[in-house]
């Protein structure tokens, strides 16, 4: 695990660097399409009431714009997650000022909250082997469900028809990762009608489930 954090950390640094706070710092094509995935994300939340969000994976904060923009009343108490210290450094001095805002360099979230979510973390294993990638995957799935509340939101790539998997990419059918998601006690909803090549696995945990002890 140590050597997979340690590429995504040098890979998302080395993008931020070239890039800056920006959709192509966290290796995204546009802020239109980066803002899309995350209306899928954020169908799991209930914005009707104020809730605590973990943002696993959250780069310069581009979650917070996409809040500022969509959500402006909503009460939301947000805590951005990164193993870049290059993200979590440009995240801070760009929301410094919104209050219930905290950002952490790491690979593992630190507090409970009500939802997590993780926008594109799982899509680029930079020639990882297939069996390291899945098990890095699955254990985040673990602590993600073990972070949440209410329940937990990620996304994935679905497989081109007829073509290999790239080698430095991860593709997936949705099968496997709502199996895994039911296995710890979630209810699973897959949203994959949204014009992309890919699926979002909205995890909801049942109340009793949240209560018990992990």
């Amino acid at each position: 695990m140590d050597a997979i954090i340690a590429g995504v950390d040098a890979y998302y640094s080395g993008t931020a660097q070239r890039y800056g706070p920006t959709p192509r710092g966290v290796d995204w094509t546009s802020a239109a399409t980066q803002y899309l995935r995350f209306v899928q994300l954020l169908k799991l939340c209930d914005f009707k009431a104020p809730f605590s969000l973990n943002d696993f994976g959250c780069g310069y904060g581009a979650l917070l714009e996409f809040l500022a923009m969509r959500h402006a009343g909503a009460d939301v108490a947000y805590r951005g997650i990164d193993v870049s210290q290059v993200m979590i450094d440009a995240a801070r001095q760009r929301w410094s000022e919104r209050p219930q805002t905290t950002f952490e360099h790491g690979s593992r979230c630190t507090a409970l909250a009500d939802y997590s979510i993780a926008s594109g973390v799982c899509n680029v294993r930079l020639g990882q082997p297939l069996a390291a990638w899945e098990t890095y995957i699955a254990a985040m799935l673990d602590h993600l469900r073990a972070m949440s509340r209410i329940g937990f939101a990620v996304n994935f790539m679905l497989p081109r028809d007829g073509e290999p998997m790239e080698h430095e990419l991860y593709r997936t059918e949705p099968q496997r990762w709502i199996a895994h998601c039911a296995a710890l006690g979630c209810s699973v909803e897959t949203v994959s009608d949204y014009g992309m090549r890919e699926f979002t696995l909205l995890a909801r945990i049942p109340p009793s489930a949240s209560d018990a002890p992990r």
